[in-house]
């Protein structure tokens, strides 16, 4: 982190700003932030859109994950639905 002498980063005063809410705000305040951004969203874009953004996503951690990685979330994922039956 900068001292007082040294002119902070962008980056750097995000971060202090991010920790200074989160402990004043909570995990309720992030939770209904979400939730409300999660909605506004919703209703200013349409299915092809979330699409788009799920195929970007995915091609992206195609491109940086391995066979096994697929076959752990893959089994995670099976046993987690198991589990609710």
């Amino acid at each position: 982190m900068a001292s007082k002498a040294e002119k902070m980063s962008r980056e750097e005063a995000g971060r202090m700003g991010g920790l200074k809410t989160a402990r004043s705000k909570g995990k309720s305040f992030f939770k209904e932030i979400g939730k409300k951004g999660g909605k506004s969203t919703a209703e200013t874009h349409n299915s092809n859109f979330y699409q788009e953004i799920g195929k970007k996503g995915g091609n992206s951690t195609s491109r940086s994950q391995t066979k096994e990685f697929y076959q752990q979330i893959g089994k995670k994922g099976g046993l987690a639905s198991s589990s609710k039956d």
